[in-house]
């Protein structure tokens, strides 16, 4: 299989360039991401439904990977709590090499075929979860394993890789494969393909949570009050809603404890 992320870079002699030169060059080819992903819209549009028929009935979805492509769906599993108020444990992220991996690489972990799957068991994943491996070359063994047994149980699968044809994308039911070209410095996919990753996955979360009732309006009125800022952004949230004073929405929202309950109980007064 011809790895378009392994492909040479449509550059050279960049230790030559100058510094605005680097930037332009990368910059150019980063605006070619979002083009990729366009293609796939479709793609991403039927897993999110299918994930959403399981996750309304209590579903969990799982992101499994090894390097960046692990430490993306770790990052986006871990703003779903804070930013949309779902308990942890319904969106998880799984890195090969643990949480210890998360800042430090750990060598050949992402070549073990096996030891995904007795990640995912830790978190007795059952039939009725969803389970997508990221994987820009779509190679990964230890995402292609836990992938593989997942499937024998009647877990949902998807992949999100950068190589069309790939493995990952054979294997899963719902491949996503924005096919985002050679890397600035060839091989290194914590760039464009790790670009592509990260808003992959922002679609796939949000639209998500709103189609779960996480969101109303634009807003996100479950988010975990966690320092001032949010607390302030819930007050003038409660102020535009319900038409009150700033005085009279930080009550609200002190009493009540979040943007939704505070609203509606002063609808229901």
């Amino acid at each position: 299989m011809k790895k378009t992320t392994e492909s040479a870079s449509n550059f050279n002699n960049l230790e030559s360039m100058s510094t605005i030169d680097l930037l332009s060059n990368m910059n150019n080819e980063d605006k070619t991401v979002p083009l990729a992903i366009e293609k796939e819209l479709p793609a991403i549009q039927v897993f999110i439904d299918a994930c959403y028929l399981r996750m309304k009935t209590g579903g969990r979805l799982f992101y499994i990977g090894a390097g960046t492509s692990g430490r993306l769906g770790v990052v986006d599993a871990s703003e779903c709590p804070p930013t949309f108020g779902v308990e942890q444990g319904i969106v998880v992220g799984i890195i090969a090499g643990g949480d210890k991996a998360i800042r430090k690489a750990v060598e050949f972990a992402e070549d073990d075929t096996e030891q995904g799957w007795k990640d995912l068991q830790e978190y007795s994943i059952n039939s009725n979860d969803t389970l997508v491996g990221i994987a820009a070359s779509g190679s990964t063994p230890y995402v292609l394993g836990a992938i593989e047994e997942a499937k024998k149980i009647g877990v949902l699968t998807a992949g999100i890789s950068c190589n069309p044809g790939s493995p990952l994308s054979q294997q899963v039911e719902f491949p996503i494969t924005p096919e985002v070209g050679p890397e600035f410095v060839t091989g290194s996919t914590r760039m464009k393909s790790g670009t592509a990753q990260k808003l992959v996955l922002n679609m796939i979360s949000t639209s998500l949570m709103i189609k779960l009732g996480r969101v109303k309006g634009n807003k996100m009125v479950d988010m975990q009050l966690s320092n001032n800022k949010l607390v302030d952004r819930g007050i003038k949230m409660i102020m535009e809603e319900i038409s009150v004073t700033f005085q009279e929405a930080e009550h609200l929202l002190s009493k009540h404890g979040s943007v939704r309950k505070a609203t509606e109980a002063f609808k229901g007064e």
